[in-house]
């Protein structure tokens, strides 16, 4: 049984990324692996002399100093507490799903024994070659495992270029990875311009698995209407022009309306990951600007409307337009909904091969990094 060490974001604030930590980790499972997520904290050496003592703290003593922050911040508006909820409502999902390591390593501090304990590293998937998020970190390329050892799993830039003082890394890293993979074209884009290669493009992890397997780590959250709702989930600004259109379809429909990502509704801003899933699942409609928001409405075949991100957070514009090409739905764009027929009328009939298509390929890949003979897999 070969031994896998993920590398991915250990973030316990954010839907998409322990629910593709949890996905890679159950693909490579059903490969007959032994995987673990290895913490990490992707500070660069010398960078930040102030983070030093961060660098050195547990992955549990680094999110409560993140959170105290945050709280700190949000003290003018009564929610004192509020992210300390959802952090521990996430790492509660988290300890139940994912195996994590006990130890927490960062540019200073890598045991010198960690390559020789596992098999294979793999990266991904999410934004961890984002710069904005990551710092430009040699963590994410692998750098601290032989060529042969690294595996990148579906991973994402989350920008369209890279900024000019992390061109020379990048271009290095990303041409010693033994085994390259990408999320989204415009990723496979960078790659060519970097490093001249060529680029397998794969679906999130996060569609790998089936409906059934992601029901299963569900749960209702006490908190749920029991008529029917409109659900939205922004991580950008919400205009005043996209509250007005949200409102109008909720009186149309007769729908409650549930916004998850309110700090002011703070019951909803605090459900699990697997709270989530459930909300959407159990939503007659689902308006979103995010990535994975696209993913769960596909994969529980939901009616969802998309709309693009605005405001400072980093756009995913690129991402979800690759996902809504992939499975023909590029019609579920705010701006192509015409009627309230539209918002309501979604087509999936189609979506179930290229679903099949695109799990062989990712499979397909993953065994020849992996150099694993022909597997049977169930997800």
């Amino acid at each position: 049984m070969k031994k896998i060490g993920i590398i991915t974001i250990c973030d316990y604030t954010n839907y998409g990324n322990r629910l593709q930590n949890y996905a890679s980790q159950e693909v490579l499972k059903s490969l007959g692996c032994k995987v673990e997520t290895i913490v990490n904290i992707p500070y660069k050496s010398g960078v930040q002399n102030r983070l030093s003592k961060i660098i050195n703290m547990s992955g549990k003593e680094f999110f409560e100093r993140v959170n105290a922050k945050i709280s700190k911040r949000l003290n003018e508006k009564n929610f004192d507490g509020c992210c300390s909820q959802r952090i521990n409502a996430f790492k509660n999902f988290t300890n139940e799903n994912i195996y994590e390591t006990q130890f927490t390593i960062s540019e200073n501090k890598i045991p010198t024994n960690l390559s020789d304990e596992y098999d294979y590293f793999v990266v991904g998937s999410d934004q961890v070659w984002n710069p904005n998020f990551r710092h430009g970190s040699s963590l994410d390329f692998l750098t601290f495992a032989p060529k042969q050892k690294r595996i990148a799993y579906s991973p994402s830039f989350g920008i369209s270029s890279i900024p000019d003082e992390h061109v020379e890394n990048y271009s290095s890293w990303l041409s010693q990875m033994e085994n390259l993979s990408v999320r989204e074209e415009a990723g496979a884009r960078i790659i060519k311009e970097l490093t001249g290669r060529d680029t397998v493009v794969l679906v999130d992890p996060t569609l790998m698995l089936s409906k059934e397997k992601w029901l299963s780590v569900t749960k209702p959250s006490d908190h749920k209407p029991e008529n029917a709702y409109l659900l939205t989930y922004f991580l950008g600004e919400v205009s005043k022009k996209y509250q007005n259109s949200i409102r109008k379809i909720a009186l149309d429909n007769m729908l409650e309306t549930v916004n998850l990502a309110d700090l002011n509704d703070r019951v909803r801003y605090t459900v699990d990951p697997g709270e989530f899933i459930d909300y959407v699942n159990s939503a007659t409609v689902f308006l979103t600007d995010s990535f994975h928001g696209a993913v769960f409405s596909i994969l529980l075949e939901k009616p969802f409307i998309i709309f693009d991100r605005v405001g400072k957070i980093t756009s995913m514009n690129s991402r979800i337009d690759t996902l809504l090409s992939t499975f023909n739905l590029g019609s579920r764009k705010w701006n192509y909904i015409n009627n309230n027929v539209d918002i309501f009328n979604v087509n999936y009939s189609h979506v179930a091969p290229i679903l099949e298509f695109e799990r062989n390929k990712a499979l397909d890949y993953l065994k020849g990094a992996l150099y694993l003979k022909e597997f049977d897999s169930e997800n």
